[in-house]
């Protein structure tokens, strides 16, 4: 079986302008941030973004990555807004296409099942409709004649995603409480990309205890990248927690010469390491208390 393992550069590599990437994860929790700094240290651009948004979402529009996003939420948890999102989505910098999040679901499920849309009731008699006409409604043709929301597919091109261990061919697992929909995620995209706490071998993934924690099949997996902290300053439970301190920095350096700042200090680095030496070291951020909601 192949040996799937990349690095972020050749996970970056992949991609090009004008796609649209799901990022996996929940607000603060399990976002891909490692592949996403090295998605801003790249030249992609007018990307279109799908996510349950926490800071990657922030970061990619304050350095004008991107063209449109699709969310349920844009959010850093303990500090409800990000303020680069806001200052893009306030300027018309980006289209902003928000929707319910069992919308957004709904549609990566559609596309995961590979059906042109999936109907529901969310959103009829409310602004949604009106705010995004790019959705439309069908009737139902059974007896009832229902009016119904459809959400399209929302196809990927590709996933990025954080898990907690894989092994070098993409059997992985997601040890946290909070695995939402990943699954959804690797199954609507046409290339998944994964960074994990540490790669591990086989026979520690493919048993009963473990099977229950592996969201996808190892042949959704285009590349496993070996990234210990790499969903940091978001947690990666049971691993490490939230960064508070971090996110609250980085959401304090919303204007040009902060996120010049900011970028200087985090992203325009030349290696993972010196990221975490950074942010505090591997200590540090072992230490950070995992997250209770």
């Amino acid at each position: 079986m192949a040996d799937k393992r990349m690095t972020p550069a050749q996970v970056v590599a992949r991609l090009q302008d004008g796609m649209t990437l799901g990022i996996g994860g929940w607000a603060t929790r399990r976002k891909p941030m490692a592949l996403v700094r090295e998605l801003l240290r790249s030249p992609l651009k007018d990307l279109t973004l799908v996510a349950y948004g926490g800071p990657e979402v922030g970061m990619l529009c304050a350095a004008g990555k991107v063209k449109r996003v699709i969310f349920g939420f844009v959010s850093l948890d303990v500090q409800p807004f990000d303020n680069h999102f806001r200052n893009a989505r306030q300027a018309g910098q980006v289209a902003a296409s928000e929707m319910d999040e069992g919308m957004v679901q709904w549609g990566l499920r559609a596309a995961a099942m590979r059906l042109p849309f999936l109907p529901t009731r969310v959103g009829l008699g409310t602004d949604v409709l009106k705010l995004n006409p790019w959705l439309g409604t069908v009737r139902s043709p059974f007896a009832d004649g229902e009016e119904l929301v459809a959400v399209p597919a929302l196809k990927l091109d590709a996933a990025l995603l954080h898990v907690s261990e894989s092994d070098e061919k993409g059997n992985c697992t997601i040890q946290s409480p909070d695995p939402f929909f990943d699954d959804l995620f690797a199954r609507a995209a046409k290339e998944v990309f994964i960074s994990c706490e540490r790669v591990v071998p086989t026979a520690k993934l493919i048993n009963a205890l473990t099977a229950r924690l592996q969201p996808f099949e190892r042949s959704l997996v285009t590349g496993v990248v070996e990234l210990p902290f790499g969903a940091h300053p978001t947690a990666s439970a049971p691993f490490h927690g939230i960064d508070v301190q971090h996110l609250a920095d980085y959401n304090a350096a919303a204007t040009p010469e902060g996120w010049a700042d900011y970028r200087a200090r985090y992203v325009d680095l030349p290696d993972h390491d010196s990221y975490i030496r950074a942010c505090g070291g591997y200590g540090r951020l072992a230490g950070l208390s995992l997250p209770v909601f």
